[in-house]
């Protein structure tokens, strides 16, 4: 049997131009016998770990590439005229090559992204050690000259390489039915002859099997957007571009065998081991002077905070200090002490910044971030654990996300650059996949086959949230789909390539929130991309070009910035109550909790829970939806524990169990435990498994488990993992009987573990939310005006949801008076009235095709000059030009300017205002020091008989 290895190969990752998926290309290569397999996918790195992964799994060597794009000239050269680059093979040799890989990838996107990510000669000599270089396709410099008749230029061309590439540059061959280069590589063999050069035989492989050739023509028309009936589109010359056995390249190349025998040579020459966590690559905090490690600073800044946080006497007590210490002593053995100073740094960042922040997620279980004042929940009050944040059993990067108001974030992030330095941080890229509708919508199209059948067949396949029904799924469940399918001939072959292409990676966008921050440069460990389309407005200039859970394997520290529209919310109605009534409310004194020892707080604060009951929750955080609000009057809340239930109970599984725990809270339902160390557990759920700590909790109660290895089970069980499943029942079961419970016991309370577990909530997750909902209960009990205020104004860009908005305020018996120019401001605004009772007044941000930039201008004219006497005042103060006459009609559509005149009135003279306050604003600039209405020869004002007579318009 002959020896080949695959060195240019395009996987999934050559996004819409590879089919196979790194998993399926390395299990190829296995099976035909090859000991390597290359990946060398176009201008990017994308799937490298992935393929490496892959690679190892199979049993083969992986060898990390690239097919480059190199510009003709320079890389920072964008003339169109230059013509397309040209192409060009890159192998890692060893890490110093892969290290280089890794620069001229970025150096690619971040510098020379024109059309294609491209890179040239001078970067080129820059980073060539450590890799080997292959001439790749036709579309390479030296194929190009070659077939240009630029034989002297090609020769010239490969002395270059020869000269940065010692030892380590290959003439590629490839055998693809494109006749006019047939003598090209008659030439390149010549011309290895003639000057010492190696050759190496490759096929470009863009999918794996022959078969695959029909289904990769149509992934060619799904990327550059053709259908296969047009003519002159983009398209492969033949079906060769499989992954052909060694066999089928010797019958090729037998007259050059030194070519196949090259790709051994090349492949015993690459030598590359990634390097995966630990170790953990976070910036190290700079500590202040006096203090001399990160750990030392760190307990001293939990100890401060113990006091603030418990006061003197309870920051004595035994239990808090003991968890306390555990917690630092874990952190610090797991390297990460460095992680709570930078997020701690971050809190600190906002506070100086006065923006408000909120953590959701597991970190609300360590007593560490909230001493610390990145959480405001207290793990002892809340049974929180720090197991379920930060196992010391399994080293993960802890993960801390940060909610910040919608319209802050980008604060945040500015700040982190400025800290840790614009090439220490940046985004995380993720990678779109074609799902099964959106298969058969792409395929249907290339195709050319009707809209109206594709999305039929489309809509016959289930779309399940959280549950992908694939397409071969949908056959087997869907009779009306499987009858289309076979009984239509053209749908068969729809269904059959979307079948083919269904899962393969479609386009790159950008994290919602992941944010990376590194201790060196990030390039020295991962290639970069320029940010996607789809990529939030941000300082940051780049995105990994690994998707979170790769960087996160390869010890990353991913900090999650998000933005939550909710504290935008709470935040501006509590400016406003600050406003009205001299009230200073903010995240870290909303109240929320029951105090009975306190009859008028308790009042206070009572007030929150009767608005949960009576189900008017419209604005309240996470339960809006007609469904919660129906559970919220059945459940009756009076207490904070309840709302934490709720926010966990109220999702798809756990749903069922609502009915029990409302019976069971009222005393309709007796609560029974299996055993007595259960009461202990389960008292606030009334005997019901609704948290993932409850799980661990019991394990380590009844069973004698570890608080790390109790985590486990929550993982097993959650995950369905039956084999890890069937070892923690038995080591259950075992600890169980050796603290003296009975087997049957035993057995009962594993079998509710495992119902449970598979919907069991975070709860940390759950307190997080829930105090949010209470707080947000809260404003609205007490300051419903100012509550809807705000929430008009950080909802005044969906108009949809301003409407239902204002039929809810007269529900509530609160006046939504209309948008008035010389009333109205940015954002919806409280207006005293001598008559009557206060109301909101519309923002004029909240109308349709305005705009911020045009309202801005009236409102600083309004600003200076105080309110527009009359419509020749309004066009005299505001330079229309810039309010322009889609905005102006718009304005007077929803009547902002009726106090000069009615809607068809003004409507009918738009063009004639823009022309005068045009006028006047041109005579201004150029020094006309005539009176407005001698210089337009008109008075523009209500009375005016510019203003058409016309029956009132409403």
């Amino acid at each position: 049997m002959t020896d080949f290895v695959h060195l240019h190969v395009h996987s999934e990752f050559s996004l819409l131009d590879g089919l196979g998926s790194c998993t399926q290309l390395a299990e190829r290569a296995a099976e035909l016998g090859m000991p390597a397999l290359a990946i060398t996918d176009h201008g990017a790195m994308f799937g490298v770990v992935e393929f490496y992964k892959a690679c190892q799994a199979a049993g083969i060597k992986p060898i990390i590439g690239v097919e480059a794009y190199v510009a003709r000239t320079s890389r920072h050269n964008r003339d169109h005229n230059e013509g397309k680059p040209y192409h060009l093979v890159l192998l890692a040799q060893n890490q110093t090559g892969y290290k280089n890989l890794i620069k001229l990838a970025t150096i690619a996107q971040l510098e020379g992204f024109y059309y294609k990510p491209r890179i040239d000669k001078e970067s080129l000599a820059q980073h060539s050690q450590g890799i080997i270089a292959l001439t790749a396709c036709a579309m390479g410099e030296i194929p190009q000259l070659l077939h240009n008749g630029q034989d002297d230029k090609a020769r010239q061309a490969i002395r270059w390489y020869q000269e940065h590439f010692p030892g380590r540059f290959y003439l590629e061959l490839q055998h693809h039915d494109i006749p006019e280069f047939e003598p090209v590589y008659h030439k390149m063999v010549e011309l290895a002859h003639e000057m010492n050069i190696p050759l190496v035989a490759t096929n470009d492989v863009h999918y794996i099997r022959r078969d695959q050739a029909e289904a990769h023509d149509v992934l060619l028309c799904i990327g550059t957007s053709k259908t296969v009936n047009e003519p002159n589109r983009m398209q492969m010359s033949d079906p060769s571009y499989y992954m052909r056995s060694a066999e089928e390249m010797e019958q090729l190349y037998r007259h050059v065998p030194q070519a196949l025998e090259n790709t051994l040579k090349i492949a015993e020459q690459c030598d590359v081991e990634l390097q995966f966590a630990p170790p953990y690559h976070l910036p190290e905090f700079p500590v202040p002077a006096g203090w001399s490690t990160s750990e030392e600073y760190l307990r001293h800044l939990c100890y401060q905070g113990l006091v603030w946080r418990y006061g003197e006497e309870q920051a004595q007590a035994p239990h808090v200090i003991e968890r306390l210490e555990y917690e630092l002593n874990v952190i610090h053995s797991m390297g990460f002490d460095d992680y709570f100073l930078i997020v701690w740094d971050l809190g600190e960042a906002a506070k100086e910044r006065d923006i408000w922040w909120n953590v959701r997620g597991s970190g609300a279980g360590s007593v560490v971030a909230y001493t610390l004042g990145i959480t405001n929940v207290d793990p002892f009050k809340n049974r929180l654990m720090f197991e379920r944040f930060l196992n010391p059993s399994r080293v993960n990067m802890p993960d801390i996300d940060l909610d910040y108001p919608d319209d802050r974030r980008e604060e945040l992030i500015q700040y982190t650059v400025e800290r840790y330095g614009a090439d220490h941080v940046t985004q995380i890229i993720t990678f779109g996949t074609l799902g099964a509708r959106a298969a058969i919508r792409d395929v249907g199209r290339a195709l050319d086959v009707p809209l109206a059948e594709v999305d039929r067949v489309a809509r016959l396949i289930p779309n399940q949230p959280g549950k992908p029904v694939t397409i071969a799924q949908a056959l087997e469940t869907q009779p009306e789909l499987k009858q289309i399918y076979d009984t239509t001939p053209y749908i068969q072959k729809l269904i059959d390539t979307a079948m083919q292409l269904e899962g393969v990676a479609r386009h790159a966008s950008t994290h919602a929130a992941g944010v990376l921050i590194s201790d060196r440069p990030l390039v020295e460990y991962l290639p970069l991309a320029r940010p996607t389309k789809t990529a939030n407005e941000t300082t940051l200039t780049s995105v990994s070009q690994w998707p979170m859970e790769i960087v996160d394997a390869m010890g990353m520290l991913k900090v999650d910035f998000l933005g939550l529209r909710t504290l935008t919310h709470m935040r501006k109605t509590c400016e406003l109550i600050e406003q009205r009534h001299g009230r200073t409310l903010n995240l870290e004194n909303i109240p929320y909790e029951r105090d009975p020892d306190d009859p008028e707080r308790d009042a206070d604060v009572k007030a929150l829970y009767d608005l949960l009951t009576s189900g008017e929750t419209t604005g309240v955080f996470q339960v809006e939806s007609a469904g919660m609000r129906r559970t919220l009057r059945e459940l009756r809340p009076h207490q904070f524990q309840h709302i934490v239930a709720v926010l966990a109970l109220y999702r798809p599984g756990p749903l069922e169990n609502i009915p029990t725990y409302i019976r069971r809270m009222h005393g309709e339902e007796e609560v029974r435990y299996h055993h007595p160390i259960l009461a202990n557990i389960l008292d606030d759920t009334y005997g019901i498994i609704v948290y993932q700590e409850q799980i661990m909790q019991i394990a380590i109660e009844m069973a004698g488990y570890e608080p790390g290895e109790a985590d486990m089970i929550r993982k097993a069980v959650a995950k369905k993992k039956r084999k890890l499943m069937h070892m923690h029942q038995k080591m259950f079961l075992q600890g169980a009987t050796q603290k003296g419970i009975s087997e049957e016991v035993a057995a009962a309370v594993w079998g509710d573990i495992e119902f449970f577990a598979r919907y069991g909530f975070n709860r940390a997750h759950a307190t997080d939310y829930a105090v949010i909902t209470a707080q947000t209960a809260y404003l609205k009990a007490h300051y419903p005006l100012e509550f809807m205020t705000a929430l008009m104004t950080t909802e005044r860009h969906n108009t949809e949801k301003i409407g239902f908005l204002i039929a809810e305020c007269r529900r509530m018996g609160i006046e939504v008076l209309p948008p008035a120019i010389n009333q109205s401001g940015m954002d919806f605004t409280i207006e005293d009235r001598e008559s009557g009772a206060p109301a909101i007044r519309f923002g004029l941000g909240a109308v349709k095709n305005v705009g911020e930039g045009p309202i801005e201008v009236i409102l600083a004219a309004r600003e200076a000059g105080g309110p527009f006497r009359d419509l020749d005042d309004f066009c005299r103060r505001v330079d229309l030009r810039q309010v322009n006459r889609r905005a102006l009609e718009s304005l007077i559509k929803v009547g902002a300017l009726r106090t000069f005149g009615t809607r068809a009135q003004l409507l009918s003279i738009v063009d004639n205002l823009i022309a005068a306050s045009a006028k006047h604003h041109q005579a201004r600039e150029v020094g006309q020091l005539s009176l407005f209405g001698e210089a337009t020869g008109v008075r523009l004002d209500a009375a005016s008989s510019l203003l058409p007579a016309m029956a009132t318009a409403p």
